[in-house]
């Protein structure tokens, strides 16, 4: 069991760059898969990205080249470097922690907006 906090998002123009924290509280974080999803009103929630706790990311094709997942194990935190934004990107963005063996679908943060538009 673990608990999210999200931050860093906000409005920014198309072409810009945000970067997302998610902050853990709980043990064994070094564990956890981590992940990072998003939902654009009247869309279902979709992944962006993901982590695992042997470092190996997956992003989605929408994505690649733009983001960047990492973690810091010591600090407890996932971040997610967005750049250039485009205005599809707009969404709520989630950080999701899940075990690997966990057939649940883990623990979710309140999520952040990120808007990008002119």
């Amino acid at each position: 069991q673990v608990q999210l906090v999200e931050s860093g998002g906000g409005l920014v123009q198309p072409g810009g760059s945000l970067r997302l924290s998610c902050a853990a509280s709980g043990s064994f974080f070094s564990l956890y898969d981590m992940g990072w999803y998003r939902q654009a009103p009247g869309n279902q929630r979709e992944l962006v990205a993901t982590i695992t706790s042997s470092d190996s990311p997956i992003y989605t094709d929408s994505v690649k080249g733009r983001f960047t997942i990492s973690r810091d194990n010591a600090k407890n935190m996932v971040y997610l470097q967005m750049n250039s934004l485009e205005p599809k990107d707009t969404a709520v963005y989630y950080c999701n922690a899940k075990r690997p063996w966990d057939p649940s679908g883990g623990s979710w943060g309140q999520g952040t907006q990120v808007t990008v538009s002119l």
